[in-house]
């Protein structure tokens, strides 16, 4: 695949060499002069000093035949004009980008941006069982129908815990696909019973997550 970078920083850096050890035709933007001489020197010719938010110069670099782009500067706003101009100007047909505050990432999917990488929930992810006030943890992103995959932990409190699964207010958009307990897993029918502790795996859109966290959590 052809995949432009925008930020040569150390993200995009790494990112950069993995792509390129798996045989993609990769290009860089940075703006900063030096980095691109530090990038040029460990990776040779691919990177061009530019701003990747600039139509002019995602034209110049041939954004119109990418086959993904990738914003991932520190800046959460230059990565989402960036995305946006690739998107709706050049049709790039898969974007991806890196999120500093997480509370950026509903605007940054509301706006058509089709993945989005947050460190902070990342972190909060791998923690999750340490962290029982982040019980919803995104694990990927259906591309074209606007739905998610999403784990969701039960705690003992939960009103949800000794029902059966057609006796909870699971949202119309969501769907339950399994339940990882103590009894192993297995898919939910409406007779199943909600454990204390469960692990539930559901698709779901955006929208209904904060409905299916209430459902399931309380």
């Amino acid at each position: 695949m052809y995949i432009i970078v925008v930020g040569g920083g150390k993200v995009g850096f790494y990112l950069t060499t993995a792509l390129l050890n798996e045989g993609h035709e990769v290009l860089v933007l940075e703006k900063d002069a030096k980095r691109c001489d530090f990038i040029s020197e460990q990776l040779g010719s691919v990177v061009v000093r530019g701003d990747g938010c600039e139509a002019r110069t995602l034209a110049e670099v041939g954004t119109e035949r990418a086959d993904m782009f990738i914003a991932v500067t520190d800046e959460d706003e230059d990565n989402l004009v960036a995305c946006q101009v690739a998107k709706h100007k050049f049709k790039v047909p898969r974007t991806i980008a890196r999120i500093s505050n997480p509370k950026n990432e509903k605007l940054f999917k509301k706006l058509g941006i089709d993945v989005t990488v947050s460190s902070t929930n990342l972190i909060l992810e791998h923690i999750q069982g340490e962290v029982p006030t982040h019980p919803l943890v995104h694990l990927l992103t259906l591309k074209g129908g606007g739905l998610e995959i999403v784990e969701v932990r039960v705690p003992e409190n939960s009103p949800a815990v000794g029902k059966r699964m057609k006796d909870i207010a699971i949202p119309p958009d969501s769907v339950i696909c399994l339940m990882i307990g103590k009894w192993g897993a297995q898919v939910p029918t409406g007779d199943t019973v909600m454990e204390a502790g469960a692990q539930v795996l559901a698709v779901t859109r955006p929208e209904a997550e904060g409905a299916l966290r209430a459902a399931l959590t309380g």
